[in-house]
């Protein structure tokens, strides 16, 4: 259950638009609700990933390797993702999510932090436990080489 902002914070309405897109197509969603400067943070890659475009390109890969938050909780990757708690404020939200990838049991964090129009400014990921960084490391590597983009 969430710990809401008021009504009226951006970011309410930005994580309901994104767990809209986590039920669809989230590619074609992003464009609209990332902001030109966002900046991706990584629990594999140590710099900070700049920019719409590739930031787009690691929220489909790990949409590809968590799966998605559909109806029953699986997507194309993972199996059973789900967000288990979310904490909202003004600007900012703290969205814990759980899946297994490959057998590995995953639980994490998506840090999100929005602008005042609602568009995605920061997109943080942490996870733990260390095997299932380890993982995501694998899994997502393949999954960005298999869309061109830069290895994980």
């Amino acid at each position: 259950m969430p710990t809401a902002a008021p009504d009226a914070a951006p970011v309410v309405g930005a994580v309901a638009r994104w767990h809209e897109l986590l039920r669809g197509d989230v590619a074609a969603g992003l464009d609209a609700l990332l902001a030109d400067d966002v900046v991706f943070l990584s629990p594999v890659v140590f710099t900070p990933q700049r920019g719409k475009a590739i930031t787009t390109m690691y929220l489909v890969a790990a949409y590809g390797t968590l799966g998605g938050s559909g109806g029953d909780g699986d997507g194309p990757g993972g199996a059973g993702f789900r967000y288990v708690r979310e904490v909202l404020g003004t600007h900012d939200a703290v969205l814990e999510f759980e899946t297994t990838v490959d057998g590995t049991h995953v639980n994490g964090v998506d840090m999100v932090r929005v602008d005042d129009e609602g568009r995605i400014v920061e997109f943080k990921v942490m996870v733990r436990p260390l095997q299932a960084v380890h993982k995501l490391h694998e899994v997502m590597r393949a999954q960005l080489e298999a869309m061109g983009g830069p290895p994980g």
